[in-house]
C-alpha cells in the first residue's frame, strides 16, 4: 500500500508564507472610503494566494502531493455587509496560477470549511450561512479551474437534542444541493457528536466518501475498532460522487486525518507532532485491502510535523516500511 503524506495550509518550514493573512470587519468598516477598503481586501487576497503558490512549490520540492487550502484566503468574503463585493474579477489571476500549479502536477487539494458551516442545524438562517460559506469555497475551486477531485470535507455538525433528527436534516439538505455541490463534498466523524459508524452511515446513504479521522475515532466511538470499518469506508470512495471528474486509470485514493493527542488532559486537541506508532499500526490493519491511501497530517507543526513523522517511519525500514520519497511509504503486511 503507497501512503502519501500531506499537511494543513501553514508551513513552520518555509519564513513569511502565511496563505491566511486577514482584516478584520471592524477595521474595514472603519475606513472612510469603501472602495479602497475593497481594493485592500483584494491586495491582502492576492497576497494570500502568491503564498499558497510558495507552498504549493515548497511542497511539490519535498514530494507532498496532499495540501489543504486555507479558507481564509479572501478575508471577509462571506460577510453579510459585503455580499455586492466579487473578488473573482480581480483575484482571476492568481487563483489561475495556484490552480495551474495544482493540475500541471497533478496534486490533490481540498479546503476544510470551518465549524460555523452546519448543515444539520435547525435554525434557517444559520444553514443560509453555511451554504453562503460552501458556495464560496466552491467558487474559490472554480476560479482555480478545478473539478471535481478538489473537495471541500465537513462534518455533519451538532445533534441539538436529537441526533437521529439532526442526521435526517442533514441527510435532506445534502439531497437537495446542486449534483456539482456534492460532487466536491466528503464527511468526516468528529470528536464529540458523530462519530465514525454515524458518519459512515450518512455517507452511505448518500453516496459521499468518508474520510476518517483516526484522532477523532479514538476520542468518540461506540468501541469499534476503526480497521473493521474501512472495508464499508473504502466502498464510499467507489462512488459517483467520490470519483467525479477523476480518470479511469487515476482514481482518487481514500483518505483518512491523522493527529496524536495534545496531552492526557487534553485528549481532543493536536499534539504537535503526530506519534508515529498508532499510525504505523493503523496503516498496516489495513494495507492487505488497500492500495493507496492519502493521509491529511493535522499536527500543529504541519509540514514540520510530516518531515518527523518521515523520519520516524525510516526508522521501521525492513519491517514493512520503505520509504518511498520525502513524504510517501509503502507499507506491506
Amino acid at each position: 500500500m503507497i501512503v502519501r503524506f500531506g499537511y494543513v495550509a501553514m508551513s513552520t518550514v518555509v519564513g513569511n508564507a502565511s496563505p491566511s493573512k486577514t482584516m478584520t470587519f471592524k477595521t474595514f468598516s472603519g475606513l472612510a472610503d469603501r472602495e479602497a477598503g475593497l481594493r485592500r481586501l483584494e491586495t491582502i487576497s492576492t497576497e494570500n494566494l502568491h503564498n499558497t503558490l510558495r507552498l504549493l512549490r515548497h511542497s511539490l520540492a519535498n514530494d507532498i502531493q496532499v495540501y489543504r487550502f486555507s479558507s481564509k484566503l479572501v478575508p471577509l468574503a462571506t460577510h453579510l455587509s459585503l455580499v455586492d463585493w466579487n473578488p473573482f474579477e480581480a483575484l482571476r489571476e492568481p487563483f489561475a496560477k495556484v490552480g495551474d500549479f495544482v493540475k500541471k502536477h497533478g496534486m490533490r487539494v481540498s479546503f476544510h470549511p470551518d465549524h460555523f458551516t452546519v448543515l444539520s442545524t435547525p435554525r434557517p438562517e444559520v444553514l443560509k450561512s453555511s451554504l453562503r460559506d460552501l458556495e464560496h469555497h466552491m467558487a474559490m475551486f472554480a476560479a482555480m479551474g478545478l473539478d471535481g477531485r478538489a473537495k471541500n470535507n465537513i462534518h455533519i455538525g451538532g445533534a441539538y437534542g436529537d441526533k437521529p433528527l439532526a442526521a435526517e436534516r442533514f441527510r435532506e439538505v445534502v439531497r437537495n444541493l446542486p449534483e456539482k455541490m456534492k460532487q466536491q463534498l466528503t464527511f468526516e466523524n468528529d470528536d464529540k457528536t458523530f462519530n465514525a459508524p454515524e458518519t459512515l452511515k450518512v455517507c452511505e446513504d448518500l453516496g459521499i466518501p468518508m474520510v476518517l479521522d483516526i484522532h477523532h475515532q479514538w476520542v468518540n466511538n461506540e468501541g469499534e475498532d476503526p480497521g473493521d470499518l474501512w472495508p464499508r469506508i473504502l466502498k464510499t470512495w467507489s462512488t459517483p460522487y467520490a470519483q467525479a471528474d477523476s480518470p479511469m486509470n487515476d482514481p482518487l485514493p481514500p483518505k483518512i486525518h491523522a493527529s496524536s493527542p495534545k496531552s492526557a488532559s487534553d485528549p481532543r486537541g493536536h499534539a504537535d507532532h503526530v506519534i508515529v506508532g498508532p499510525l504505523l499500526q493503523f496503516l498496516r490493519q489495513i494495507a492487505p485491502m488497500t492500495e493507496r491511501v492519502d493521509v491529511m497530517l493535522e499536527a500543529k507543526l504541519k509540514d514540520g510535523a510530516l518531515f518527523a513523522l518521515m523520519g520516524d517511519l525510516a526508522k521501521y525500514q525492513g519491517d514493512g516500511v520503505e520509504i518511498v520519497d520525502e513524504a510517501s511509504v509503502r507499507i506491506t503486511p
